[in-house]
């Protein structure tokens, strides 16, 4: 039998390798990457990236004025575009760079950042359609990305995804693609009531599952990508999902599996489901106020975005160090 991870890919769900690691890539045969702040900043402490790194600083030096703020913001902006661009040599198809976290309740900051990232790519010979904009999915980044799909043709990841509420949104948008966080889910559950779930009562793997369901029930072409996994049961969970993006050590136990994979998500019974359907594309009180209303979601989305946020502060203390010394 083939491996957990073939059947996995034979259910039609894409795998997406989630890592800044390009062995971890190369390995896997993935379609597409995600990236994030954490990623990059692991992956920059490995010395196989020295390189990359000090190519960015001498890019960073050249291409902004003599404050070191500004200097520091190119350096770490042509970083990731760098992880990018040696990410999309090994992929077919699509590899995600974030917008800064702090930008998270800024429309207009969000989308000059993306456009910034887009030019950045450009200079690398790489096309806007293998790029995602990875945004998170507050009622600012789901505007950004609205703007960045329908007047600039810039395909978006909405990140930091915890309720369908967001992914309504997202959806209304014509965002590309979100990523509902399942173990995150997870781990706020298992806190809060202070109990373990079998994979099949996971609520971050029902989340994902009402997300799929209501997506195809009423035609939205956004793709759905699980991530955030916390252990291969909520992978398998949710073979048949559109995405599904796996951290290295869940891929290496996919690949040594040879556990069945069948399928458990799909689209053409969602049709018969009986789904009430929301609207809240031009109403931000009413986004507001049912996003509110999930405790779990506006906790795990402010934990989110101040963790990226701090990781990225700390990937910049050690750019800015760099170019200290260079």
């Amino acid at each position: 039998m083939s491996s957990s991870l073939d059947q996995l890919k034979a259910t039609g769900t894409t795998v997406v390798c989630d890592s800044g690691d390009f062995a971890t890539i190369d390995k896997y045969q993935p379609q597409d990457a995600t990236t994030n702040p954490s990623l990059i900043l692991a992956a920059s402490k490995k010395p196989d990236y020295a390189a990359l790194i000090d190519r960015a600083v001498e890019y960073g030096k050249k291409h902004a004025s003599g404050d070191i703020d500004a200097q520091v913001d190119a350096t770490l902006d042509n970083l990731l575009v760098q992880f990018g661009s040696e990410i999309l040599k090994i992929i077919p198809g699509k590899v995600s760079t974030e917008v800064d976290a702090r930008f998270s309740f800024d429309t207009e900051a969000s989308v000059k950042k993306a456009l910034h990232i887009i030019e950045l790519y450009k200079e690398q010979g790489i096309s806007k359609d293998r790029i995602l904009i990875k945004i998170a999915s507050t009622w600012e980044g789901i505007k950004a990305a609205e703007i960045l799909q329908s007047k600039h043709g810039i395909n978006c990841n909405l990140t930091l995804m915890f309720s369908l509420v967001q992914a309504i949104a997202g959806a209304e948008a014509g965002a590309f693609l979100i990523s509902p966080f399942v173990g995150r889910i997870l781990d706020w559950y298992k806190a809060a009531n202070k109990k373990e779930y079998a994979p099949s009562e996971d609520p971050g793997v029902k989340s994902v599952e009402s997300i799929f369901n209501y997506y195809k029930k009423y035609g939205y072409n956004t793709i759905v990508m699980g991530a955030s996994f916390r252990n291969i049961g909520e992978i398998t969970e949710l073979a048949g999902c559109d995405y599904l993006t796996i951290a290295p050590a869940l891929l290496e136990q996919l690949f040594n599996s040879k556990d069945a994979v069948p399928k458990k998500l799909d689209a053409a019974k969602a049709s018969s489901l009986d789904i009430e359907r929301k609207s809240y594309i031009n109403d931000e009180a009413l986004f507001r106020f049912d996003f509110n209303e999930e405790q779990m979601a506006v906790e795990k989305l402010r934990e989110g975005i101040s963790k990226f946020a701090a990781d990225a502060v700390t990937l910049k203390g050690i750019l800015k160090e760099k170019i200290q010394k260079a």
